[in-house]
């Protein structure tokens, strides 16, 4: 089992260690480490880990939070494959994907950022959604004027990405885990930036739309 771990510990030496120390006890194997933020002593951190059967995302709780300091922010299962450069992988399938650029793109980002599932809509609806999505998808009203992450009333954790030359804004969700971090709406806003960029993006929203 592939999981994602937030966690939020002193900025200081010797505090990763024991963070390390902790997960290998529970016996995870950490494959990735992303520093989301650091200032006023305290960091937060993304950790992949995998588990071998018999470890919970209970007993990861347990050992990290008897960790002096350390604060779990969330624990939850990721697809993401480690070791490689996803944003460039998915950039390059959407690229080569023609008319099919929009539903490429949002099929590929939940599995970017450890969601649940993705959609595009106008103002009339959804336009289109990834398979995890719910029949009813919640639609930000107003639409922000940018990139904005929130959580909605009943836990379920977006970030609502205005599409404005495409008349479209993409969400993105996850009932799992954490908020989504300042760090990964950023992360999703330039991923958007070159999607628009790029040559056949509006024939594949024409194409979405036409059906």
């Amino acid at each position: 089992m592939l999981l994602r771990v937030r966690v939020a510990l002193p900025d200081r030496p010797g505090s990763l260690a024991r963070i390390t120390q902790a997960l290998g006890d529970a016996g995870a194997d950490i494959t990735q480490m992303i520093v989301l933020e650091r200032g006023e002593g305290r960091a937060v951190d993304d950790i992949t880990v995998f588990c071998p059967d018999g470890t919970t995302v209970e007993t990861l709780r347990e050992r990290l939070t008897s960790v002096p300091g350390v604060a779990v922010e969330g624990v939850w299962p990721t697809r993401e494959a480690v070791g490689t450069y996803p944003e460039l992988e998915i950039l390059k399938y959407v690229t080569t994907a023609g008319e099919r650029g929009l539903t490429t793109l949002v099929d590929s980002l939940p599995v970017l950022f450890s969601a649940d599932w993705a959609a595009t809509a106008t103002a009339d609806g959804v336009v289109y959604a990834s398979w995890r999505a719910p029949h009813e998808v919640p639609l930000p009203d107003p639409v922000p004027a940018r990139p904005a992450a929130t959580t909605l009333e009943g836990g379920l954790h977006v970030i609502h990405a205005p599409l404005p030359p495409l008349a479209l804004t993409l969400l993105l969700a996850r009932s799992d885990g954490p908020a989504f971090h300042r760090i990964e709406v950023h992360r999703l806003t330039r991923i958007l930036e070159i999607f628009l960029m790029m040559p056949a993006t509006e024939r594949s929203v024409a194409r979405q739309l036409r059906g």
